[in-house]
């Protein structure tokens, strides 16, 4: 019975550090990929962060919104970067739950005269985290 308990409490220990990892390298696919990629403009650091395949699906002031990636990071090279506007930007995760290979984060994006809400999916691909889902809403908080 012994053994046991020290093998569950070793797999444990394996899963939380594995967790840990997973989440440490989420962080940086937002904070490296998708904050800076929007901040910038850059839609080749933004487009790391994402599968091919993700849509986007949300509201922007009352105004369904739907979109491919493809049509997102166009509408990204298209406009006046956050950087460039000389405007305000903030990227902030919110919060973040892993579970084996998803990911659910809530991100916060203070950006132009909006304040964005994001809840994105990703999914951990060939041992890549990526977006695979984002849906998004502007508030006034």
């Amino acid at each position: 019975m012994l053994a046991n308990l020290q093998s569950i409490k070793a797999q444990n220990n394996n899963i939380m550090k594995n967790q840990n990892s997973d989440t440490d390298t989420i962080v940086k696919v937002l904070e490296g990929n998708y904050f800076k990629g929007i901040y910038e403009g850059d839609v080749d650091i933004l487009g790391n962060a994402f599968h091919p395949e993700a849509l986007l699906f949300g509201d922007i002031k009352g105004v369904p919104y739907a979109k491919t990636l493809e049509q997102y990071l166009e509408g990204v090279k298209n406009r006046q970067s956050p950087k460039d506007s000389g405007k305000a930007f903030e990227g902030k995760i919110v919060s973040l739950h892993v579970v084996n290979s998803i990911a659910v984060a809530e991100a916060k994006v203070v950006m132009y005269d909006f304040i964005y809400h994001d809840i994105l999916s990703l999914h951990k691909i060939k041992g890549q985290w990526l977006i695979v889902n984002k849906m998004l809403t502007d508030t006034n908080l």
